[in-house]
């Protein structure tokens, strides 16, 4: 290919000489003979950025996690349509290229959602629309591209049909959509709605032979099935249709306790989602975390009444602890969401998480492994360089009820046996020495609560269920969907995806193909 069409696709002049010896070497090759491949496939050279090139840099810099930006693909390629991203798949396919898929890039680890110069990462953020669907007749629905941000996705519905509905979306306003959809997809609303994935009425989606087809209950309703909560296992998603409703006022905010509160907390959350069906508009995150800002451990809540009622009683237990300090107040949807963006950028990041029996003593066996972890990194890491949280979700077996009602999805939560507790456990450093140091001990402190709640007397208080969108990259989300789940999302995987393009030439993610019988 000559030079003036490579230049064309971005790759600077000074990089098309660049001697065998110099570190650049290998960059240079890999890119020019990607660039090569894709131009020859037909790709738009518009829609090609290189690694000299601004773009490419500034989706670099936009990544969450430090711990993805250290991948640096050939290329990255940013689609603007379902029919760009068909070419796209079907160049990557026909030149043998590997490729990573972005949405808002939001999994924390390395390899998730980026690549190495081996490949080239779709990059989805120009593919960014939220409008309500124009054929609706009695239900409402809303049509959102796959690289938007949640926070995006409040703000436009609060211009459209005088800001009177919303979609059951991220709780962060800097999550991706199509991440949280495809790993299943927890809100404010999920003990009122289920599970995000359930409110998706059609997906559109691009194949690994670059056919765009629809999937919904009647259409592709096995695909359908196996998107909610399939990950990228059978395509690439391109525009989601969900379904929207009206929503009032919201009340919520974050309150800090002081950590000598830690085991009446713990007792708060196990009654806080005993009764959580009983007020489905009341939800509650809660944390043991380590926090800079006040050099110590503390607890910490987040409500938030998705009816707008202040101070409500499933609350009470929780507001009759002292505090430190209190955001509650009314607000709306997209201002708690901004408001919970509280895992900042520019940290390497590790996330391992696990399901657990709604148990007291298991949250506060999770907390005390929790808080002996801090002491060691504050032996190891200087003051300000670390964040870590203990955070626990309440999952009560109403959500798998509103599942089943709205068609079922490939989660495998109604095989809780009893209301669950998940915990997402968290740790944030600042170089990549201290999350060599950070990573093993994080998977530890997940094992040890898994290893204790197995040894209660009263029976094994773990639960199968593994929420894939908190999973680490040693953990297999997919296999604690359960083994009919699994065999169901196979059977979609060779049925939809014959070649194994998204098991073989997309490495990233969790793969149903790498599932253990």
């Amino acid at each position: 290919m000559s030079s003036s069409i490579l230049l064309s696709a971005g790759i600077a002049p000074h990089l098309l000489h660049v001697p065998s010896s110099s570190p650049e070497y290998a960059w240079k090759k890999s890119s020019q003979s990607i660039a090569t491949a894709l131009l020859s496939a037909g790709i738009e050279p518009h829609l090609i950025h290189f690694p000299d090139s601004a773009e490419y840099a500034i989706q670099q810099e936009s990544y969450w996690s430090n711990s993805v930006k250290s991948l640096h693909p050939a290329a990255i390629l940013r689609p603007q349509s379902a029919q760009d991203v068909s070419s796209i798949v079907k160049a990557l396919v026909s030149s043998n290229t590997k490729f990573a898929v972005r949405s808002g890039g939001h999994m924390q680890f390395s390899g998730a959602n980026n690549i190495g110069p081996e490949g080239v990462t779709i990059d989805l953020g120009l593919m960014d629309w939220t409008r309500f669907h124009s054929d609706d007749s009695q239900e409402k629905s809303v049509n959102i591209g796959p690289g938007g941000r949640w926070g995006k996705v409040f703000s436009t519905l609060k211009t459209l049909e005088e800001g009177r509905y919303v979609v059951a979306g991220g709780r962060d306003a800097n999550v991706g959509v199509s991440g949280l959809l495809l790993g299943g997809g927890k809100t404010y609303f999920t003990a009122k709605r289920g599970f995000a994935c359930d409110d998706v009425v059609e997906y559109e989606v691009v194949l690994g032979d670059g056919r765009i087809v629809k999937a919904t209950a009647e259409q592709n309703e096995d695909l359908f099935r196996g998107l909610k909560g399939g990950g990228n296992n059978f395509g690439i998603v391109t525009n989601f249709r969900m379904r929207a409703f009206e929503l009032g006022g919201i009340w919520g905010g974050m309150t800090i306790y002081p950590k000598q509160t830690m085991y009446k907390a713990a007792k708060a959350l196990v009654n806080f989602t005993d009764r959580f069906h009983e007020d489905v508009d009341s939800n509650l995150l809660s944390f043991v975390m380590y926090s800079p800002e006040f050099k110590d451990v503390v607890v910490a809540s987040a409500f938030v009444q998705v009816g707008g009622v202040e101070n409500a009683t499933a609350y009470k237990e929780w507001q009759e602890l002292p505090s430190i300090m209190s955001t509650c107040k009314p607000t709306t949807l997209l201002d708690i969401a901004t408001e919970y963006s509280v895992a900042p950028k520019g940290f390497y990041d590790t996330f391992v998480t696990a399901c657990f029996k709604n148990d007291e003593r298991i949250v506060a066996k999770a907390a005390e492994i929790h808080n002996k972890l801090v002491e060691e990194l504050q032996a190891f890491i200087p003051e300000g360089d670390f964040i870590t949280q203990c955070l626990f979700q309440p999952l009560p077996k109403v959500v798998s009820e509103h599942s089943i009602a709205k068609g079922g999805n490939s989660l495998g939560v109604e095989r809780n046996s009893t209301h669950g507790l998940v915990l997402v456990a968290v740790g944030m450093v600042k170089t990549v020495e201290q999350e060599v140091f950070l990573a093993p001990r994080m998977r530890a402190w997940v094992q040890g609560v898994k290893d204790f709640a197995a040894t209660l007397e009263d029976g094994d208080g773990n639960l199968p269920f593994t929420y894939m969108n908190y999973s680490d990259k040693t953990q297999s989300p997919l296999a604690g969907y359960g083994k009919e789940n699994v065999e169901k999302l196979r059977t979609v995987a060779v049925k939809y995806d014959p070649d194994q393009v998204f098991q073989k030439l997309c490495p990233g993610g969790f793969k149903v193909s790498a599932v253990k019988n």
